[in-house]
């Protein structure tokens, strides 16, 4: 393999194209509950959303990597999950290109944003806006949410809140359907949380000895294992009231789909003690969010 061919093959691998996968299906979660409401999709703002949504998620990738440069050094139990790309910190490529990288991404989104925003509500351009400096915002100075504790709200407002609020917004301009999407996102919400919860475990101690004060930094790993149980709970505590509230029945089933999985990363949850282990608390957390994810959206669809 070529020198240049291995460059361009970790500037992807910089992107971590895995985590993609969540902007496309909440985005979609959003346009499928405004369709069904009776609203049209719109194929045109559809596929320009999802552009800006996709650019603003790649830049947070490439500039996560560059500001967290120090704590992924300092990592010693990087995941495929967590710790970053590692590419910066195994020394693949010049650190100056994940911030080059998410510098385009963030004007690829902001000129997409625009011209969406030529033909689309009156929400929709001060909603991309929010997303971009809420992401960026996330590793990014003066801000650093990421550092302080209030990362994981952040991740959980941007990316299962206004990533499917566009979708819905997009197609539902006059808001039709918006309980619907309130109630199906709040479960997705907290799962996102209890995602990042469980991410932390192998990186707090690279992120502590480099002043990164996380959630698991700042609790310490009991508690913040016993926030991960509470809320992984709460998420699917929240199905049945959600369906009282008025989320659709068959919604509600379908979310339900994963419970066992959760149930069992509540059980062994104990593991964010055992290195050998690592793997599995970080899949197990990212595939909970994702399936139920899915599931929601399939009920929807069909």
């Amino acid at each position: 393999m070529s020198r240049g061919v291995r460059k361009l093959l970790a500037l992807i691998r910089l992107g971590r194209p895995l985590f993609l996968g969540g902007g496309f299906l909440l985005f979609a979660l959003g346009a499928a509950i405004a369709a069904a409401h009776g609203h049209p999709i719109d194929v045109t703002r559809y596929v320009l959303g999802q552009l800006a949504v996709t650019a603003f998620q790649l830049m947070t990738h490439y500039a996560n990597d560059y500001f967290d440069y120090d704590a992924d050094r300092a990592n010693t139990t990087p995941t495929k999950w967590s710790g970053g790309s590692r590419v910066l910190a195994n020394d693949e490529l010049p650190r100056r290109i994940a911030l080059v990288a998410a510098l385009v991404l963030a004007a690829i989104g902001l000129a997409t944003s625009g011209v969406l925003a030529l033909d689309a509500p009156a929400w929709t351009l001060p909603t991309l806006l929010a997303m971009l400096v809420l992401a960026w915002e996330y590793s990014a100075p003066p801000l650093r949410l990421c550092a302080s504790g209030a990362g994981e709200l952040d991740t959980a407002l941007v990316v299962t809140g206004l990533v499917p609020w566009l979708g819905f917004y997009l197609h539902a301009p006059d808001l039709l359907g918006l309980q619907t999407l309130l109630l199906a996102i709040v479960p997705l919400a907290l799962l996102q949380i209890a995602m990042l919860l469980a991410i932390e475990f192998p990186d707090a101690a690279g992120d502590e000895a480099t002043g990164k004060r996380t959630l698991v930094v700042r609790l310490g790993p009991a508690r913040a294992a016993r926030l991960y149980v509470a809320i992984t709970l709460a998420a699917f505590a929240w199905l049945p009231l959600a369906a009282w509230l008025g989320l659709p029945g068959r919604v509600a089933l379908a979310a339900a789909i994963p419970l066992p999985v959760a149930l069992w990363r509540v059980y062994r949850i104990a593991e964010h003690r055992e290195r050998a282990a690592y793997e599995r608390l970080t899949f197990s957390a990212v595939f909970l969010l994702v399936a139920t994810s899915v599931c929601e959206l399939a009920a929807f669809v069909v």
